[in-house]
């Protein structure tokens, strides 16, 4: 297991059982979509302090580790 992972939670009792990175309540998804949207990371680390550059790459990670386990259905290209 990727040691980054230990940098995300998830626990029923904060923001809907969502993983977030571990002490915040920011969402995994909410910084996966930052970034797949062009923002930077040094961009979100500027508008979320709390945020270290190691919690991006875990979000990553996660986002990765998801995307072996679960399909995403797509539309074929034309």
């Amino acid at each position: 297991m990727n040691p980054l992972l230990d940098r995300i939670s998830v626990n029923p009792n904060i923001c809907f059982g969502k993983p977030c990175i571990k002490g915040t309540r920011i969402w995994v998804a909410l910084v996966l979509d930052f970034l797949a949207s062009g923002t930077s990371v040094e961009e979100v680390l500027k508008n979320y302090p709390q945020l270290k550059k190691e919690d991006i790459y875990a979000c990553l990670a996660y986002g990765a580790t998801m995307s072996r386990e679960n399909i995403v259905e797509l539309q074929p290209a034309a």
